[in-house]
């Protein structure tokens, strides 16, 4: 099925096909979101280890792979490509947003030296590649990539990461309100489960952006 009709959600069941997307790569980042090392992390208990095997396995399998080889072509191809990644200044953490204080899972003390905290190397940036680092589950809301966006002209924007619906799904809708075109790879992300991934892209389908995948968007270089 192709991405014009996939993802769609009640709201655009009987909508019109959207227009073919054409991007230009000077106009264009690829933008890769919290691939980062705590998250391949298998958790000691083994019942836990057992409920999340699913997500480590898509990890390994799937979204890391399919990001490094989405990169690749990008860097090929003069697309900018841009990291995010969750870590706070401070080693108590006293500068993490309230959502990363709060307790359960989406608490987060990450300081920003500390290995677990860095992007996973097979993902990581080459050369010059910016880095933008966050306390928030938005990679526009708690950086200045907005400003770095606006400033090296992109117009367009191609997400990839985790997860799904957390913090690429934030930055997604936040880019969709500073105008950018966003376009979301569904086989360079995850969620912790395949029906929480597959929810949010539905949710986010069409009105925020349009979800595709890794073979589509390398069709759309204008």
């Amino acid at each position: 099925m192709s991405w014009k009709t996939a993802w769609r959600s009640f709201y655009y069941e009987t909508a019109a096909e959207p227009e073919d997307i054409v991007l230009e790569a000077a106009k264009t980042a690829l933008l890769v979101i919290d691939i980062q090392n705590t998250y391949l992390e298998l958790p000691d208990d083994p019942a836990e280890a057992a409920r999340w095997a699913p997500f480590f396995t898509r990890m390994r399998e799937v979204v890391i792979p399919n990001t490094s080889a989405l990169q690749s072509w990008a860097r090929a191809n003069g697309i900018e490509v841009i990291h995010a990644r969750i870590a706070c200044l401070k080693e108590d953490g006293r500068d993490r947003s309230l959502s990363q204080k709060k307790p359960g899972f989406n608490y987060l003390l990450l300081p920003k030296d500390r290995p677990d905290s860095q992007i996973v190397d097979a993902v990581g940036p080459a050369g010059d590649e910016i880095v933008v680092t966050k306390t928030t589950d938005s990679a526009l809301t708690g950086t200045n990539l907005r400003m770095i966006l606006h400033n090296m002209g992109i117009r367009d924007v191609i997400v990839a990461g985790i997860f799904t619906d957390q913090c690429i799904s934030s930055s997604v809708r936040s880019l969709a309100d500073e105008s950018f075109g966003v376009v979301v790879v569904e086989d360079c992300c995850a969620a912790a489960t395949r029906e929480l991934h597959e929810a949010e892209l539905r949710i986010i389908n069409m009105i925020y952006c349009h979800v595709v995948s890794s073979a589509e968007v390398m069709g759309f270089l204008g």
